[in-house]
């Protein structure tokens, strides 16, 4: 089998020159240029390296932004100056657009001077829950210092944990820059900064092909509609499946070398209804009791269509069900994919899936726009930038995740690739302000977008989850040219999903998909109550619930060899494995990948370490995910569970292991391998701190000998952190 590859933009793109200084640009002559590259998995670094550029412009800088894997090293001195934005992801790594450019850095036959022309600072985003906190972008300044770079103002640092997330010290960092830079680079005489109230015309934009007519080849999908290729389970699965959901259903036969179908072990299903009501974490903001007529709607769904996405797999939807009870505050789906092709993947893999925006939302979009007569019309796409920049458009190079279908139009392009609701960064109500004739509407707008009315900006926006879509019903003034849509709306990303399945679970147990792959995904659905009282619908969630079986999707696969590679190399070291709630769920992929490393040719002389897994969630009877898994005891796993809700005085997961404490650190003397997986935020911190309390009271250890203990198991692979 072949291992899933991570996506990319298409290979038939190619690194653009970097511009000469000394060239004309539009018949003038440049001095003032400003190279502003990005490493970012979920956008946020694209984000604030779009706000720098935009800064930079009002500066009178010639700007260019893209992936840092986009450039060169030799290129970089070309530019008066250089920003580098980057995040750090998983372990202390860098993103994957960023990774390449690194490795690049890296290359010994590189003199220590070789960036002696290059003038540079550099922003990181990281979160402080993580134990290697801005880890890439530290690791990134310091290389730059060493091959000789100018540091023209000092780094900063962003923290996801902050009150204000990011903003909290970006915002404070980029206008502090502002000045620095008004200072190092002053203007000419008579050339003042643009006005933070003057339009910037987007750099790319978008025309509907006159020689089109209204587009009559694109079927919007009905409700209930499905591919020809349906792999829904027969009839006997499913009366399988019903009796699976008794607690009184006989366990498999231990004796036996076949494993049960997944249906009969695996899924404690207890209601089958495609209910929408959701969340994320087991103890996050989310709604706490279900929603009274929080049904699904008879809804037009989005049509079926797949996005041309680089390395994408179709996918055929199998199972989609709910495993907490219908009154339960948490909806956890498990859903089962059929893909047809020969592809790899191990525990800490994660399956990509891209949502869409719903008919009824585009429809209110266009409606409130009046694009209703070009809304059916084939687009082109057209580029702003100087004739030394201009790219492939639309290749991935300069507007990265956008893959529109052959020949979109504006409709598809809401529909697939637009987020249209998503909650509005500052720069968005500083962009639509230029699009509204009712002053009031404007001069509030503005207010939205600066920085002194912050408080002011998360009423408005974060704390109510306010959509963009709601923002322009609420501004009905707001009038936005078509040309720029695709600037004043940020492109859906793919949502990033932990894969449950691993070992036999890999492999379909219906004859008729032979040769083929099975997945499968735990997701719990994000739905909450705003401060407003107002219920919010994550958009993948949403689009989750509303898939039926047989449904076809396009998904990517992106690959963590990090995570697999400690328990894959040392079979005979024991596994910690801790993940509260839909945390398990590579856990669950890692329990089952290591029994069938157990039964194949290579690793049958090897005595496998045991497995102890502590789960935590809120309720026994409710949410004890994957319950009857570690009922079979071919897979050596001791599973000790918690449940916050279940007593009067909560209890978690880092109690748990307090509890256990004796027995953690035996484990740990037989060298085993510790996982954590969840919820970013409290819960990692606070089993790294039931960690080093239960080495200080078995193992007589000071404070800073248990943590130089779990530093040095980080640094040997021994102490993997996985969260989200």
């Amino acid at each position: 089998m072949r291992r899933a590859t991570i996506p990319s933009p298409p290979s038939t793109t190619t690194t653009a020159p970097a511009p000469n200084m000394t060239d004309q640009v539009h018949g003038q002559r440049h001095q003032r240029s400003a190279l502003v590259v990005y490493g970012s998995e979920t956008g946020n670094s694209e984000d604030a390296a779009h706000d720098l550029d935009r800064m930079l412009e009002r500066l009178h800088f010639v700007t260019r932004v893209c992936e840092m894997d986009r450039m060169e090293i030799n290129d970089l001195s070309t530019f008066t100056v250089v920003f580098f934005v980057l995040s750090t992801t998983g372990q202390g790594e860098f993103p994957r657009n960023a990774r390449k450019f690194w490795k690049s850095l890296l290359r010994k036959r590189l003199p220590p001077g070789c960036l002696g022309h290059v003038t540079f600072t550099s922003f990181g985003l990281g979160d402080s829950s993580y134990p290697k906190y801005n880890w890439s972008a530290r690791k990134l300044h310091k290389r730059l210092l060493q091959l000789g770079a100018n540091e023209i103002y000092p780094r900063g640092e962003g923290d996801e944990q902050h009150e204000e997330g990011i903003d909290g010290t970006f915002l404070n960092w980029s206008a502090d820059l502002r000045k620095h830079l008004l200072s190092a680079f002053p203007l000419p005489d008579g050339l003042e900064p643009i006005p933070e109230d003057a339009f910037l015309p987007p750099k790319y934009f978008v025309s509907v092909d006159t020689s089109s007519s209204p587009s009559t080849t694109t079927t919007e999908r009905r409700p209930g509609q499905q591919s020809q290729f349906v792999p829904k389970p027969s009839q006997d699965q499913l009366d399988t499946l019903e009796s699976s959901t008794s607690r009184d259903h006989a366990n498999p036969d231990p004796s036996s070398e076949e494993l049960p179908d997944m249906s009969t072990l695996v899924l404690k299903k207890l209601w089958q209804e495609p209910v929408i009501h959701e969340s994320n974490a087991e103890d996050g903001p989310q709604l706490k009791e279900p929603v009274a007529g929080d049904q699904a709607k008879d809804i037009q769904l989005p049509s079926e269509d797949c996005l041309p996405i680089p390395h994408g797999y179709d996918a055929y939807l199998a199972t989609n069900f709910r495993l907490t009870p219908p009154d339960h505050w948490q909806d956890v789906r498990h859903l089962s994919f059929i893909i047809p092709a020969d592809i790899e993947y191990l525990p800490g893999d994660t399956m990509t899936l891209y949502p869409k925006n719903f008919p009824e939302d585009v429809q209110a979009l266009i409606d409130l726009m009046d694009w209703n007569t070009m809304a059916d019309i084939p687009l082109s796409f057209h580029s702003n930038l100087p004739d030394y920049q201009s790219p492939q458009l639309i290749s991935g190079f300069e507007l990265p995740h956008l893959f529109p279908l052959d020949k979109t139009t504006l409709r598809e392009l809401l529909t697939h690739n637009l987020d249209i609701t998503a909650i509005p960064k500052r720069s968005f109500f500083q962009l639509i302000s230029h699009h509204t004739s009712d002053q009031m509407h404007k001069d509030r707008l503005l207010e939205f977008a600066n920085p002194t009315f912050t408080d002011e900006f998360y009423d408005y926006t974060s704390r109510p989850r306010r959509s963009i879509l709601e923002v322009l019903q609420d501004f009905p003034s707001v009038k936005l040219p078509m040309k720029y849509v695709t600037s004043f709306f940020p492109v859906i990303r793919g949502r990033e999903y932990s894969i449950a399945s691993g070992g036999h679970f890999k492999e379909p147990r219906d004859p008729r998909y032979e040769g083929m792959v099975q997945v499968h995904l735990l997701v719990a659905l994000v739905k909450y109550r705003t401060v407003l009282k107002k219920v919010r619908q994550g958009l993948c969630s949403r689009y989750i619930a509303s898939l039926p079986e047989g449904a076809r999707l396009k998904v990517t696969f992106n690959t963590n060899d990090k995570f697999f590679q400690p328990a894959f190399n040392n079979p005979h070291f024991p596994l910690i494995l801790i993940g509260p709630g839909t945390g398990i769920a590579p856990l669950h992929a890692m329990v089952w990948e290591r029994k069938w490393l157990s039964q194949s040719p290579r690793f049958r002389s090897v005595d496998f370490g045991r497995i102890v897994v502590f789960y935590g969630g809120r309720n026994r009877k409710a949410d004890f995910l994957y319950e009857r898994a570690w009922e079979h005891p071919a897979t050596n796993t001791t599973v000790y569970s918690c449940f916050s809700r279940d007593q009067p005085e909560k209890h978690y997961v880092q109690d748990l292991i307090r509890e256990k404490g004796e027995e953690v650190c035996q484990l740990l003397d037989q060298g085993a391998i510790v996982y954590v997986c969840g919820s970013s935020g409290k819960m990692p911190k606070a089993v790294r701190h039931a960690l080093v309390s239960v080495l200080e009271e078995h193992k007589s250890l000071e404070k800073k000998d248990a943590e130089a203990r779990l530093e040095a198991m980080e640094k040997g692979g021994k102490f993997v952190q996985e969260t989200w």
